[in-house]
């Protein structure tokens, strides 16, 4: 499939947005950056909520607005899903209720239910259809604003951080609903964020921005580990891979998990032998020597190779390692890169102190 094609240029007070975008027709593609840098001003001009003077933007062969040819599809024509903040439910309908509303205002039949019984499960709603949003918890009052924009069977859905208006309790709780929908979806997803955890478990592809334009963009483990970027130095600065369950080690409470012949012990997870998995790595926990450990406690050490080095004005280093075509960042002190004299392309190994399993 084409990609998407986004190009919009909007001035309003001392804001600027000029983006030239080439979206993936899949996937999760997240916008993140810190709050002003035109995130949701992007997602409001892509929605047709914001009217672009210079803007063009093309989904599946269809041409939403081209201002060369003074073209403009009104959102109410536009076949998109919109999640915002809040979720934004009629409080006097119930779940079933809800739905059935977004389903009338588009001119659209009724929700069988049947039909669309996967999806329902998948946000684990189906529980719910009878109660009204003031039974509902924040988590479970989203879920309902995802199903709704869904049932539209949208070409693209944009989401609009969906978990800002929830603590940190809630966002746990709907995380794992959203990493499900995101393996099952074949639409493109839209996901604006400032938060790296949520890049980290949801993002096929990162849009960075900055004061509205965009200062990287790549897939996730790439543009995540580039340390010319700020968050790369940011105490929760990670890396993210892709990983493929290998074993199980009950005895130890520990599952094995391998990326490119290298392998990874973590604690026993429930799934089967050759599910693929995410896991995140904080440099925090990553050390580094110039020599094989003969006896120590770690149970991850991994041969890699030094590609980039950066220092910051608080005495911390950031390392960028390479393992094979996987990047590996680490956090150390000035002195310890002094003392173990790292330079540019040396060999050296790894250790991993801790891990998360992302899903």
């Amino acid at each position: 499939m084409k990609p998407l094609t986004a190009r919009f240029k909007l001035t309003y007070s001392e804001f600027n947005l000029a983006v030239d975008l080439q979206l993936p027709s899949t996937g999760v593609t997240v916008l993140f950056g810190p709050s002003g840098s035109g995130k949701t001003t992007l997602l409001r001009c892509i929605a047709g909520l914001e009217k672009a003077p210079i803007g063009y933007f093309e989904i599946n062969g269809h041409c939403w607005q081209d201002s060369g040819h003074n073209q403009f599809v009104p959102t109410y024509q536009r076949n998109l899903g919109y999640v915002f903040q809040e979720a934004n439910l009629f409080p006097h309908l119930t779940v079933l209720g809800n739905l059935q509303f977004g389903l009338k205002q588009q001119k659209k039949a009724s929700i069988n239910l049947k039909e669309n019984q996967e999806l329902l499960e998948l946000l684990g709603i189906t529980h719910l259809l009878h109660r009204k949003p003031d039974r509902l918890s924040g988590g479970e009052k989203q879920r309902v604003a995802i199903a709704r924009a869904l049932l539209l069977k949208p070409d693209i859905l944009l989401m609009d951080e969906p978990l800002a208006a929830l603590d940190n309790k809630r966002k746990q709780e709907i995380l794992p609903y959203l990493i499900h929908l995101h393996q099952h979806l074949s639409i493109p997803v839209l996901y604006v964020t400032h938060s790296p955890q949520e890049v980290a478990q949801l993002a096929d592809i990162l849009v960075v921005m900055e004061s509205g334009k965009v200062i990287a963009m790549g897939g996730l483990t790439e543009t995540f580990n580039r340390i010319d970027l700020s968050f790369s130095q940011d105490k929760a600065a990670s890396s993210v891979w892709q990983v493929t369950l290998l074993q199980h080690e009950p005895e130890f409470h520990l599952s094995c998990v391998e990326i490119e012949n290298n392998r990874l012990s973590l604690p026993l997870i429930n799934a089967p032998v050759g599910t693929g998995l995410r896991v995140q790595i904080y440099a925090r926990d990553v050390s580094l020597t110039l020599e094989a450990p003969k006896a120590t406690s770690i149970l991850n050490i991994l041969p890699a190779r030094v590609k980039e080095i950066k220092n910051d004005n608080h005495g911390q280093c950031t390392v960028r390692l390479e393992l094979g075509s996987q990047s590996l960042l680490a956090h150390i002190t000035q002195k310890s890169a002094q003392v173990l004299d790292l330079r540019t392309g040396m060999q050296l190994y790894a250790q991993i102190k801790g891990t998360s399993l992302l899903g």
